[in-house]
């Protein structure tokens, strides 16, 4: 089977939206803009049916510009809103439209200069209001930040957490061990979910193989299970270590023996029912 789902994907316009972090020398296969369209070609060619793009700056312009420009091949948006000031007040003031594809919301927890950002009063007010909203929060946090975001999870029980990239483990490092028992104890609480998704970029060459995640995946499945895990490509990141065709095929392969709902679970309805999507809950 494929993916029907792929749950983590970015689009950028640099003359809009500028990535400094992307350095011409090291990740020239990103150096450029990359459109709706580009997303698009990109299913086509691993051959998944749709997307969930997601933010990849703590803007609100990026965030009205990706659901106003939102294709078909789009099941929703991850966007920013400022989670410090009064959430219900933001999001009236989309558009009817708008606030449909909007299905989460992400802050760059990882590179924000308060590294207790996620733990401040008015945000942990934002993230319930969230809930309350039904919109699930995407965490892109390293791999040390978790036990903060335990924390948070535990704080707010009615907001969805969605853990990116299986948060970030430390690949080839004594320290995985530790990320290991960090994302065990956020899987036993009921409101987290997390993505199979940026692993091959902290691995970070393009020759890896199967057997360089082979730990990671053991410990994701071991701790959340088929049903609370999705599949996202993390393109066009990807595309720096080997691309979103190899990551697909090696979800695949890894997922190979579990049940037909379990597969459709992981490349599908986690991701539709973390997110609401409307009719696929």
């Amino acid at each position: 089977m494929s993916a029907t789902l792929d749950a983590h994907v970015h689009v950028w316009d640099r003359t809009t939206d500028p990535q400094p972090w992307i350095d011409p020398a090291s990740m020239a296969s990103i150096d450029r803009d990359f459109s709706m369209a580009d997303a698009g070609r990109m299913l086509d060619d691993v051959g998944v049916a749709r997307a969930i793009v997601v933010q990849s700056s703590n803007s609100a312009g990026e965030t009205l510009r990706l659901l106003r420009g939102a294709t078909d091949r789009v099941a929703g948006v991850v966007g920013w809103i400022d989670l410090t000031d009064d959430v219900a007040l933001q999001l009236d003031a989309l558009a009817s439209d708008e606030r449909r594809r909007l299905v989460g919301v992400r802050h760059l927890v990882h590179i924000d200069p308060d590294r207790l950002w996620l733990a401040r009063p008015d945000v942990l007010d934002g993230l319930a209001a969230l809930g309350e909203a039904r919109l699930s929060f995407d965490v892109v946090a390293r791999w040390w930040q978790l036990p903060l975001v335990e924390t948070v999870v535990k704080a707010t029980p009615e907001t969805t957490f969605v853990v990116d990239h299986l948060g970030g483990p430390p690949i080839g490092t004594d320290d995985v061990v530790t990320w290991a028992g960090h994302l065990e104890a956020l899987a036993l609480h009921h409101n987290v979910v997390a993505k199979l998704s940026g692993v091959a970029g902290e691995i970070g060459r393009p020759d890896w193989d199967a057997r360089d995640c082979s730990l990671v995946f053991d410990v994701a499945f071991e701790s959340f299970g088929p049903t609370r895990l999705m599949y996202g490509s993390d393109w066009p990141l990807v595309e720096l270590v080997g691309g979103a065709a190899k990551w697909h095929d090696v979800a695949l392969a890894w997922t190979s023996a579990l049940s037909h709902s379990e597969r459709a679970a992981v490349f599908g309805s986690t991701g539709t029912a973390a997110y609401r999507i409307a009719g696929e809950e």
